[in-house]
């Protein structure tokens, strides 16, 4: 008797569905300026616990204890790193009821363990060789991972985001009243923002009343919704005035329309204030590893010879 663990096709369809999945949702069907609260976020993974104990429990020796045990732990173990995500990584508006979630949730496993391993013993599962798909599957893990873990960096921000939306400073560009120059009231780091669809990769600079030129530090991952109801801002570069007082930004894009403002920084609770800072590079990668993980074990499995080609 061998149990048999999830594998990485299991895994990747789990993390999709609780982490990237309520953000985008939520994105696509609420107003841009709405916040998601965590409230709504936790119900994917607890909602989905039952789903993934009756797959697992489906695939275990056909003992009962044996089967529900391992799903329900298995289960619990991945619900709690879905939680932890919402809790720690993107802590997002409101507040939650972090126990309850992960013992309804456990709950939920068992009844969902039972129903895989009822289902299961009617139809019992074939083992086989592994599939050429396996590496078009996991091909395509890598490529939507890799986008869908920059738009969850990006939203998880904006959503993780507190406080009133940033005070402005003045700006440079069609859209904005000043022409470019601004009083900073103390020395500091200052966020700059894209105005509306203003490219979010400028070469922006900033001059003082001394010639002095400091180049702003781009945000790798910018993440938006900020501004106010006239017109929404990206946090596309942060800044570093050394003094107070007047100061002249210069940003140069492509754009002629372009506009772009000067504000305090947004306050971005958890983990993802500091991943918007990531090289995109490093984020890309970390979506793609469950992919990758899908392609290495298909590989393996087809090297590995099945017992019934030995037979």
């Amino acid at each position: 008797m061998s149990l048999r663990l999830p594998g990485p096709g299991v895994l990747t369809a789990w993390l999709a569905a609780t982490v990237p999945a309520p953000l985008i949702l939520f994105e696509w069907t609420h107003r841009w300026e709405e916040d998601q609260p965590v409230s709504t976020a936790l119900w994917w993974p607890v909602l989905a616990a039952p789903v993934l104990a009756a797959v697992l429990a489906a695939r275990q020796p056909r003992r009962p204890a044996v089967a529900v045990g391992v799903s329900k732990l298995v289960t619990t173990v991945l619900l709690a790193v879905s939680l932890a995500f919402f809790r720690w990584v993107v802590p997002l508006t409101g507040e939650a009821r972090w126990g309850r979630a992960l013992l309804g949730g456990a709950a939920l496993a068992v009844a969902g363990a039972l129903i895989g391993y009822a289902v299961g013993g009617r139809h019992p599962r074939r083992g086989g060789p592994a599939s050429w798909r396996g590496y078009l599957i996991g091909g395509l893990a890598v490529v939507f991972g890799a986008l869908l873990a920059q738009s969850t960096v990006r939203l998880g921000a904006e959503d993780s985001t507190i406080g009133e939306p940033p005070r402005e400073y003045g700006g440079v560009g069609p859209y904005t009243a000043s022409a470019g120059r601004f009083t900073a009231p103390g020395a500091g780091a200052y966020a700059i923002f894209a105005v509306g669809f203003s490219p979010a990769d400028p070469d922006c600079r900033l001059t003082g009343d001394d010639s002095e030129v400091r180049a702003a530090e781009p945000v790798s991952v910018p993440p938006g919704d900020y501004g106010s109801d006239a017109a929404t801002y990206a946090w596309v570069a942060t800044v570093r005035v050394p003094t107070p007082g007047t100061w002249t930004l210069d940003c140069r894009t492509t754009d002629p329309e372009a506009s772009y403002v000067v504000g305090d920084l947004p306050e971005i609770r958890g983990a993802v204030g500091e991943m918007i800072h990531w090289p995109v590079g490093v984020i890309w990668l970390l979506g793609a590893v469950p992919g990758l993980l899908i392609v290495t074990d298909t590989a393996r499995r087809r090297r590995t010879p099945h017992p019934a080609e030995l037979s």
